[in-house]
C-alpha cells in the first residue's frame, strides 16, 4: 500500500489484544507466540519502532503471579497438604494465569507505542527557555 494513504487512528485496546496491526487493524503483529513480525503484511507498517521490553512480564507478575502465590500460601496454611497437591493445584493455576495474557499485553503495549507515538527520550538538545516578559515600571511588584 502507499505510504501516503491516511489511516484513521485506531485505539490500542481494539487492535493490540487481538494482535492486529495498530495502523490498519487488519494485519498481524506476531509471527510466533511472542515474536513480532518485521512489518505488517497488509499496510507495510515497520514494527522496528516497537520495544515493549519487559512490560508484559511485569504486568503478568503483578496481576497473576502475586495472587497465585497468595493462593499457594493459603492452601499451605489452611490445609497443610503434601507437596504433590501444590503440583496439581497451584502449578496449573500459575501457568493458566501467566502464559495466556502475555501475547495480548504485548500487543496492547506495541499498539499503544504506535498510537501515542512513543519514542526514546533524547537528552542531547535542551528545550529553549522563553525569556521572561518585562513588566512595566508601574507594575513592578518590588517597587511597592
Amino acid at each position: 500500500m502507499s505510504s501516503e494513504q491516511e489511516w484513521p487512528p485506531l485505539p490500542p485496546l481494539s487492535t493490540g489484544p487481538r494482535g492486529r496491526c495498530p495502523r490498519c487493524g487488519r494485519g498481524h503483529q506476531f509471527s510466533g507466540f511472542l515474536k513480532l513480525r518485521s512489518q505488517c503484511e497488509v499496510c507495510g507498517l515497520d514494527y522496528s519502532y516497537a520495544d515493549p521490553a519487559d512490560g508484559p512480564a511485569f504486568f503478568v507478575i503483578c496481576f497473576a503471579c502475586i495472587p497465585t502465590v497468595i493462593l499457594a500460601l493459603w492452601i499451605e496454611v489452611k490445609f497443610e497438604p503434601p507437596y504433590w497437591v501444590h503440583l496439581v493445584t497451584t502449578l496449573p493455576f500459575l501457568l493458566l494465569t501467566c502464559i495466556p495474557p502475555l501475547r495480548p499485553l504485548k500487543g496492547w503495549l506495541v499498539a499503544s507505542q504506535y498510537f501515542y507515538k512513543a519514542e526514546e527520550a533524547r537528552f542531547d538538545t535542551a528545550a529553549p527557555i522563553p525569556p521572561l516578559a518585562a513588566l512595566p515600571e508601574d507594575k513592578d511588584p518590588r517597587s511597592a
